[in-house]
């Protein structure tokens, strides 16, 4: 049984059918369920140390790039990422106004906590569902993947 705010929520058409209002409000709310689950960070920090982690070290303006952000806002990111120690700064030296990030091992730490927690968390909402649902979202994710232009798992 829905919530009745539920309702208040969706957009002014309120349609059933309303594909992308029912997917903000889904997607929102787990969000907001596996926000406890980020290690202390924001979901935006903790994609970008993810970015860093994995395909480090790179240039702020690379990072922008894989994370759809503002320079202005990878700045921010990876100043509060390197005041916690998570990341580090070298210099460029093809560059000397640029700089690249790595991951720390804290960052590394981290990174592998907060993705162990957020599984813990996404097996719970998974178990609070019927088979059937679970298998339906089986299915869309390589659309949810595509969408978030998220890269597809290797096929084993």
């Amino acid at each position: 049984m829905r919530p009745a705010h539920d309702a208040d929520e969706r957009p002014a058409t309120g349609a059933d059918d309303d594909v992308p209002g029912r997917l903000a409000l889904a997607v929102g709310r787990l969000n907001r369920r596996l926000r406890s689950s980020t290690g202390g960070l924001s979901h935006g920090q903790l994609s970008a140390l993810s970015t860093i982690v994995r395909q480090g070290p790179l240039r702020p303006s690379e990072i922008a790039a894989v994370e759809k952000a503002a320079a202005p806002t990878i700045t921010r990111v990876v100043s509060d990422l390197e005041a916690r120690g998570l990341v580090s700064r070298a210099p460029d030296p093809a560059d000397g106004r640029s700089f690249f990030v790595s991951g720390t091992e804290a960052g590394q730490r981290l990174l592998l906590e907060a993705r162990s927690d957020r599984a813990r968390a996404v097996s719970e909402i998974l178990a609070e569902l019927r088979p059937d649902q679970v298998e339906a979202l089986r299915a869309a994710l390589p659309a949810l993947e595509d969408a978030a232009q998220v890269p597809h798992p290797p096929k084993r």
